[in-house]
């Protein structure tokens, strides 16, 4: 994907949708953290519009949408909290999690 031209945002009134399917790649990255904790990380691709071509160099031009999907795979049990009951205003956890 080429970036836009000195910051010069496309017109999206034109943009056509295009559809697409994933053909290769690993599509999570795992994270340890330095607190003993592993994350998940998976980037999701929602939407790929075409908003026109380069001047300079005739290509088409690419906008990716995308939203990030974070899992906690583990960490440690100091860092682990009883859930609170929900609504409560008192802060108890709930039962048979303290």
């Amino acid at each position: 994907m080429m970036g836009f031209q000195g910051g010069n945002v496309p017109d999206l009134s034109s943009a056509e949708v295009v559809d697409f399917s994933v053909e290769s790649g690993e599509p999570r990255v795992r994270l340890k953290l330095k607190d003993g904790s592993t994350l998940e990380v998976k980037m999701e691709v929602t939407n790929i519009l075409r908003v026109g071509n380069d001047p300079a160099t005739g290509l088409p031009t690419y906008m990716i949408q995308s939203t990030n999907i974070v899992r906690l795979v583990s960490c440690p049990k100091e860092l682990r909290k009883a859930p609170l009951r929900p609504g409560a205003k008192d802060n108890k956890p709930l039962p048979g999690f303290s």
